[in-house]
């Protein structure tokens, strides 16, 4: 692996724990990270009451870079991972599913945008 892509994989695995423990000071608890699905990934599942939120985490130089990086075809490929997963959890079949964003930016608190955006099914 080269080292710019070594230091990319370090900021987001740093930016995705950053996310989850500010996620927690909000009062989440954490179902899992860097969930993996064969339909693709998702970086946090958290749960709040009867919320589940999928969390996609974006690390760049300013908030609205990270904003910007969330692509329609990546909300898509969440949006499937999120089906695979509540269809493999019995137990979040009830729950109210949302999709939100923690955007990290250097020497800022991350801001966490609650439901980002709506899934199209």
């Amino acid at each position: 692996m080269r080292a710019d892509r070594r230091r990319a994989v370090r900021r987001g695995r740093f930016a995705e724990a950053v996310a989850a423990a500010w996620l927690r000071l909000k009062g989440y608890r954490i179902l899992g990270r860097r969930v993996k699905t064969p339909v693709g990934e998702i970086d946090i599942l958290a749960r709040r009451g009867s919320v589940v939120a999928v969390v996609e985490v974006k690390a760049r130089p300013t908030a609205a870079a990270a904003a910007e990086a969330i692509g329609a075809r990546q909300r898509h490929r969440l949006e499937r991972a999120a089906a695979w997963v509540l269809a493999s959890r019995p137990a979040l079949a009830q729950a109210d599913i949302r999709f939100d964003a923690v955007l990290v930016a250097p020497f800022r608190a991350p801001r966490h945008v609650v439901d980002a955006w709506r899934p199209d099914f």
